[in-house]
């Protein structure tokens, strides 16, 4: 066990009262900072009076603002949850209004006339983001991805918000626009549009965090589902087992209980999360931010976030969705077929009326069977070689080997609930420390209720010249152990584990001096990539056997499942992209999101229910349950995501060119590892995304990869 390292600048277990003050502190250092900025003279500005100051403050600020805001999402204590909530609400004002600042951004102005023809590298880049930032206003803000979830679950039509939420949470780039190249009514204007939308974000995740929903069935509506699941339940007095909305419960229902009425009373419920209270939310959203759209002189809000994205524009985007619509159509549609068959077996096996149509409550039952009928995947089997200890240990083995790096277990660390673990980076070669993370894996009350990264301070250079080294968490909801059983995870957790872990990685190796391209601070329809790359590590023999033993003797998967597993990849190659990420996700889904994104956000108004049906029939084929609302739990679209639902699908485009290039032959080449750490991971932001991926390809990245990966060429 290692030392609590000093470089960890993090209080994460401070108390309502603390959080309140320390809030109150900060917010007098940022005005203090920019008044010393704008302020000055514009004959007087220096580099060491104007982007040192602005730096330097980014820099030496972002531990103590983690500890603030990252306390909403993990600590165990309400009140505590509460005053961290609050005291984003507050920063997220501040900032609007310091980024407001005419007399900071004319001497930022003022400093580039004067010497910024003379500099060079990242400094010239941290200089053009503060020009560029300064007419659109970009501000730093701890937010949900996702992801995917990374994407968004599957269930109904929900595997996609899953997925979303499994992707990163990280510190990204959230774009506003300020316009303060405009005048000053125009630029009023957009300030108060600016402190309304934060306003609105802040509740609609806060609804989402605090939903505690529960619903009862008897042990004959659970069956299907295996005996350490109910077994973990708790039960009424009445004998009737509780079963939540949190992922835990919910997919695991979805994907085993034969009875349809189980899943669509679950399936309805989870569609119907804070219906009341953020759809108005979500459609005052898109109002707001078309009207900002308007005043900065853009058609559409999508065309203002894709701007400075990989995409570029909208057009593009929309071009991507439909081009992989149009291949997967045919896919699709065979594929429900399908499940119409399995559905009549089924249904005349339990005694259920067949109605010859697949519902949102049945898709994620209907792609399990496919699997085990005809990829014959024993799950439930699959899942007692996964045990989350061996799971972890293997996973930690396999980065450090790949990255040349070295984790070692902090003892006795401070941290915000016992179960979380904490562990030193160091360079595998020189033993050099690199930065820390946290591991807080199963889920509690009150808690982030996706699996995500969140990155708590940045790796870059401080005020006087020092390092600051990266840490990150990994925050996950993973079944607990129980009385007979360890935590054992589904090949969706491993995958999900892995995903995030990457991020995790992408934080640490990065080296970035300036706090602006620590980390996963790169084009946001990239950030993605460099960990669903690192997903394929689950779906190699070499690979899995590294991080699998039975819980009960230690042996290895059997080459006969783990055979089927792995040709299980292909399965449901249509609407269900199963390598993609976590719950076997919709690609479909994927893109009928992406659709659904662009679409509200390329229009001045939106009735986000009636959008997401419409879709849901014209591209997945499948009605969206009357009386729910998804767009009331797409979180990512109020967290910072909005028209950029599009970039899960457009990384992996990059994601599956590096992996086949570079690592399909070999996943353990470690010479490959080095170049993916060197050339992708360490720079961080401070290249464009197509440059590294040129270093690293040898060669302009193309589609081959991708189109071969979904069994399209």
């Amino acid at each position: 066990m290692a030392a609590v390292s000093a470089k960890n600048k993090l209080k994460v277990n401070l108390s309502s009262a603390q959080i309140s003050s320390c809030t109150d502190e900060l917010i007098q250092q940022m005005k203090k900072v920019y008044d010393s900025v704008g302020l000055l003279n514009n004959s007087d500005v220096t580099y060491d009076n104007t982007l040192k100051v602005l730096a330097d403050f980014s820099a030496d600020c972002s531990a103590i603002r983690s500890s603030i805001d990252f306390p909403q999402h993990v600590s165990p204590d309400k009140e505590i949850r509460n005053a961290s909530t609050e005291a984003e609400r507050k920063l997220s004002e501040v900032e609007v209004e310091l980024s407001m600042r005419q007399d900071v951004y004319n001497n930022i102005k003022a400093f580039d006339e004067k010497f910024g023809q003379g500099l060079t590298g990242e400094t010239k880049r941290y200089l053009e983001r503060l020009i560029r930032n300064g007419k659109r206003n970009v501000r730093y803000l701890t937010v949900v991805q996702q992801k995917a979830n990374n994407s968004a679950p599957v269930d109904s039509l929900h595997f996609v918000i899953e997925l979303f939420c499994i992707y990163a949470i990280q510190v990204i780039h959230e774009e506003f626009n300020i316009g303060l190249h405009l005048d000053k009514e125009v630029r009023d204007k957009i300030t108060t549009i600016k402190k309304r939308m934060t306003e609105l974000s802040i509740d609609f995740n806060r609804n989402l965090n605090e939903e505690n929903d529960i619903l009862e069935f008897s042990v004959e509506e659970l069956n299907g589902l295996p005996d350490d699941f109910i077994e973990g339940l708790n039960k009424t007095d009445n004998g009737l087992y509780q079963v939540s909305l949190k992922y835990p419960h919910y997919f695991p229902c979805m994907k085993k209980a034969t009875n349809p009425e189980t899943r669509k009373k679950l399936e309805t419920a989870f569609n119907s999360r804070c219906k009341n209270e953020n759809t108005p939310i979500m459609e005052e959203l898109v109002e707001l931010r078309q009207k900002q759209a308007d005043l900065l002189g853009y058609a559409v809000h999508a065309d203002y976030v894709t701007e400075i994205r990989m995409s570029k524009t909208a057009a593009n985007v929309k071009n991507f969705l439909s081009r992989l619509a149009s291949k997967l159509k045919s896919l699709g549609e065979s594929e429900i077929q399908t499940y119409l068959k399995y559905k009549a077996i089924e249904s005349q096996k339990h005694g259920f009326e067949d109605d010859h149509k697949v519902h949102a409550w049945d898709m994620r039952y209907y792609m399990n069977i496919v699997e085990e009928k005809e990829f014959s995947v024993d799950h439930e089997k699959l899942k007692e070689y996964f045990p989350l200890e061996i799971v972890t240990k293997g996973l930690l083995d396999i980065y450090q080997l790949l990255l040349n790096l070295k984790f070692e277990e902090v003892e006795n660390p401070e941290v915000w609930h016992p179960e979380v673990r904490l562990f030193n980076v160091s360079d595998g070669s020189s033993g050099s420390f690199m930065g820390q993370f946290y591991l807080d894996l199963h889920p509690r009350e009150g808690k982030f209720g996706h699996a995500a990264c969140f990155g708590l301070q940045p790796g870059c250079i401080l005020s006087n010249g020092s390092r600051q080294h990266a840490i990150a968490a990994m925050v996950a909801n993973f079944t607990k152990p129980t009385a007979t059983r360890p935590a054992l995870l589904t090949h969706d957790e491993v995958v999900t584990y892995f995903h995030e872990f990457g991020h995790v990685m992408h934080g640490i190796c990065a080296e970035a001096s300036f706090s602006m391209f620590s980390g996963t601070r790169v084009e946001r329809d990239f950030v993605e990539a460099p960990s669903q790359m690192l997903e394929n590590w689950c779906w190699e023999r070499e690979s899995l056997s590294r991080m699998s033993a039975h819980y009960k003797d230690s042996t290895q998967i059997p080459d006969d499942l783990l055979e089927k597993l792995i040709k299980s990849k292909r399965a449901n190659a249509g609407i269900f992209n199963l390598q993609f990420h976590i719950q076997q996700t919709f690609l479909l889904q994927q893109i009928m999101l992406g659709t659904f994104d662009q679409t509200i956000h390329t229009s001045r108004k939106a009735d986000t229910a009636a959008v997401y049906a419409r879709l849901s029939e014209e591209i997945l084929g499948i009605q969206a349950t009357p009386g729910t609302n998804m767009a009331a739990t797409f979180g990512h679209l109020a967290d910072g995501y909005d028209a950029m639902y599009y970039g899960y699908l457009w990384s992996e485009v990059y994601c599956m060119d590096m992996f086949y290039t570079r690592f399909k032959n070999n996943v353990m080449d470690t010479k490959a590892g080095l170049d993916y750490r060197e050339n992708i991971l360490k720079p961080g932001g401070t290249k464009d995304a197509i440059d590294m991926l040129r270093e690293f390809l040898g060669r302009d990245p193309d589609e081959t990869a991708f189109l071969t990966s979904k069994g399209l060429t």
